[in-house]
């Protein structure tokens, strides 16, 4: 992100990216949800899709979203490392700061707790 770009909120997926990648995901999910490494991933999707609800509540945000899995994040952002899955809040003229840390995330068991612990963070940003 450049100097001076507005504030996104940028959500961390820990977990690779690209078709074969997102396939086998899909599988872990259904197969063996408890040993997904991804919570935000977990909560967030089904096996294919976005979950109706938690792309409502994106829509609804004060900020642009970005989704970035873990190579993606590490080109997006070189020299910023975090435990992920990771929301972080990026102002866009400095290095983001963490919203919702990967210990919440793993605590987190739907997307009406997610929402709350997303909002909860963001009124204290």
């Amino acid at each position: 992100m450049m100097v001076g770009e507005p504030t996104t909120l940028v959500f961390v997926y820990n977990a690779a990216d690209g078709v074969f990648a997102a396939i086998g995901d899909a599988v872990h999910k259904v197969v063996s949800p408890d040993t997904y490494p991804c919570s935000l991933c977990a909560i967030t999707y089904g096996a294919l899709r976005m979950r109706p609800e938690w792309r409502a509540y994106l829509r609804s945000l004060p900020y642009p979203a970005r989704f970035l899995h873990r190579r993606e994040f590490a080109r997006a952002y070189p020299g910023v490392a975090v435990p992920l899955p990771a929301i972080l809040l990026d102002p866009g003229n400095d290095d983001p700061r963490i919203l919702v840390d990967a210990g919440t995330l793993d605590g987190v068991g739907d997307v009406e707790a997610l929402i709350g612990a997303l909002d909860a963070a963001l009124d204290r940003a």
